[in-house]
């Protein structure tokens, strides 16, 4: 005759795997809750600055199409991002996309030289209204930036959003500078010269 057989939860298989599971919870909920609410930000915010240089690597590939970055979806971002994406619209938007990728290159590269300021907003905005003192042409030519060419716009934000979220910069080797080829600044002579992409040319501050 059969008998009513009540299971003992020491040999379920699954509770010694759900009891750990809830203390593993347990724990980074703990150590969430000690966390300050802006360092919760940091975490949850993608690369803007030397702090994650390295680790911030490991994001996608660099798209060189047009057809497929503008069937993307539309970028968005933070502050950060939007410097990015006006640096690239005022500063190469006449440049192929490897050229536009190659100028995000120089400003986070710039981000993360102990040179330079440690956020792209700074980077870019660095010297504007001192004489001669400005980085980014853009900043201090006397002209109201208003973007015209609404498509352009959108792709370049892809482009920074690619950038941030950790592309590798492999198009310019660690260049910090950048002319195009209508001049030639005092520092083209000292720094080495690493690529050139369209109109301009690059350079590393060593």
């Amino acid at each position: 005759m059969a008998q009513d057989v009540t299971a003992s939860s020491s040999t379920d298989p699954t509770s010694g795997i759900n009891i750990r599971l809830s203390s593993l919870m347990g724990d980074e909920r703990v150590a969430l809750q000690a966390l300050t609410p802006d360092r919760l930000r940091q975490i949850g915010t993608p690369y803007t600055g030397r702090a994650g240089r390295r680790g911030s690597r490991r994001g996608g590939r660099e798209i060189y199409d047009a057809a497929r970055l503008d069937a993307m979806p539309r970028a968005r971002g933070n502050r950060q991002w939007q410097c990015l994406t006006e640096a690239l619209y005022f500063e190469a938007r006449g440049e192929s996309i490897r050229g536009q990728y190659a100028v995000a290159e120089v400003i986070l590269n710039r981000v993360d030289s102990r040179n330079y300021p440690d956020s792209i907003c700074a980077v870019v905005n660095e010297g504007t209204g001192r004489r001669n003192a400005c980085q980014f042409t853009y900043t201090c030519d006397g002209r109201p930036e208003r973007v015209t060419e609404r498509a352009m716009h959108r792709r370049l934000g892809k482009i920074a959003r690619i950038m941030m979220d950790g592309a590798p910069r492999s198009l310019t080797q660690g260049a910090t500078h950048y002319h195009t080829t209508a001049v030639r600044p005092r520092w083209a002579r000292v720094y080495p010269r690493t690529a050139r992409i369209g109109s301009h040319i690059f350079y590393r501050r060593t």
